[in-house]
């Protein structure tokens, strides 16, 4: 009795024990389940995976950027690094501007906007939303940006809101030449550094009548040479509803229009022909922005030197600011689009579009320096002309409270303004009291609305 007792008990033990190792081995199975890839409330688990991000369509609305554009910059490089995200890109056009957008109820999660259209493509609208708060959570670096685009977006809400960060490109202005036609005529090409006295002497000797031809010694984009002018003059006073300081106004007339009093060197009958007329190959000079979309025909063998410099006025290249990625206040996914804003504007990003011949709105010389090593055409211009000075400081904007009047139609009425002195038909004072007389009914009907 007392052997078959023992006898139990040692069985019991043992499946006891066979009982333990099950458990051990249950245990040890969610063990390694969870190093597979558990979560617990969402966070990572110890091996370092990803919480699985539920997926979403994001729309981005470009503006006038081609969506061929935007996938050889950005797709790529957002499908791989946002899986989970359908991005459903937006271009301006018929049923797409901002405000039909707005009007069917379909605003982009993204917005992309410059100066002259933060107005009617974003705030008008009641979309603005400031990323200062982003940018204190991510702890994201804004001093990487070249500093004059960073304080540009802000001084241009007129409320101290961070409403966007630049893009590439900005426009910085450089001196076009057609080699050409120095080669034909035996004159010395020009060089960096040089200054509108001197690049006015070079126009006079390249302006000729040659059989029965006649090469224009200086040609001229008007709106960007007058608009971003080298004392980053504002054309409507910032403070009151005049022409800002006319006397500099005389100034940048008075240097220009001498060009055009050059014998043939007649000025088209408006900036857009004018703007184009360095591409029909018989203009020798031509101060205009360096630009991926300034389409130049390939028989024109041109190339570029900085911008000339100006008496009284800063050695910086004037420029044209980028344009800026803001984000919906009515978007569902701030955070998210937060995300991709930053992605699209990274070091890696940014170096990739430099060699493209795309500016940088980083404040980084080594991706400066690369600027069209990779493109076919720019790797073969003197691309060291666009950095040869720092960007001019942005333009004043209007105070706070004041009526203002769009970009567009300053910057026409100021060319138009001056295409009527280039022919003749007024002289420089009288054309410039016009103007303050016509810019002062612009603010007017800004005030009725």
């Amino acid at each position: 009795m007392k052997g078959n007792r023992q006898k139990n008990a040692k069985l019991e033990e043992r499946a006891m024990g066979m009982k333990g190792s099950w458990a051990a081995m249950l245990v040890a199975a969610a063990v390694l389940v969870s190093g597979c890839g558990g979560k617990e409330q969402g966070k990572p688990s110890g091996q370092g995976t990803e919480e699985k991000k539920e997926p979403f369509t994001m729309k981005i609305w470009g503006g006038g950027v081609t969506a061929k554009e935007f996938e050889d910059r950005f797709r790529a490089m957002l499908t791989q690094k946002f899986p989970h995200i359908t991005i459903e890109y937006i271009q301006s056009g018929k049923g797409t501007t901002m405000p039909e957008l707005v009007a069917s109820g379909e605003v982009p999660d993204i917005i992309r906007f410059d100066v002259p259209t933060i107005r009617t493509n974003y705030l008008d609208l009641q979309l603005g939303h400031d990323l200062s708060e982003y940018v204190q959570s991510y702890k994201y670096d804004t001093k990487r940006f070249v500093k004059v685009f960073m304080d540009e977006v802000i001084d241009s809400g007129r409320s101290q809101a961070l409403y966007g960060l630049p893009i590439p490109p900005y426009f910085p202005q450089v001196l076009y030449y057609n080699k050409d036609l120095f080669d034909k005529f035996g004159v010395a090409y020009p060089k960096d550094g040089m200054s509108w006295d001197e690049v006015y002497e070079i126009a006079r000797k390249m302006n000729r009548t040659e059989g029965g031809v006649t090469y224009r010694g200086f040609s001229s984009n008007l709106v960007n040479t007058l608009r971003d002018n080298q004392f980053s003059l504002p054309i409507l006073d910032p403070a009151a509803d005049k022409l800002a300081d006319p006397t500099k106004w005389q100034q940048l007339f008075a240097n220009l229009k001498r060009f055009y009093d050059l014998p043939n060197n007649v000025v088209e009958a408006n900036n857009t022909a004018e703007s184009v007329a360095f591409s029909k190959g018989n203009v020798a000079l031509m101060p205009n922005q360096h630009s991926v979309y300034l389409t130049i025909p390939p028989e024109v063998n041109w190339d570029i030197v900085s911008y000339p410099t100006l008496p009284g006025a800063p050695k910086l290249a004037p420029q044209r600011g980028p344009a800026y990625l803001g984000i919906s206040n009515t978007s569902k996914h701030k955070k998210e689009s937060f995300e991709v804003i930053v992605a699209m504007l990274s070091d890696e990003m940014q170096l990739a579009d430099s060699k493209k011949g795309i500016p940088t709105t980083l404040a980084d010389k080594n991706i400066e320096k690369v600027l069209g090593t990779e493109d076919p055409v720019y790797r073969t211009k003197h691309m060291a002309a666009v950095n040869f000075y720092e960007p001019t400081p942005y333009t004043q904007k209007r105070k706070q409270g004041l009526a203002d009047v769009p970009g567009a139609t300053q910057q026409n009425l100021v060319a138009n303004t001056f295409i009527s002195v280039a022919q003749g038909k007024t002289d420089i004072n009288t054309a410039l009291r016009e103007m303050e007389e016509k810019l002062r009914a612009e603010v007017e009907k800004e005030k009725s609305k």
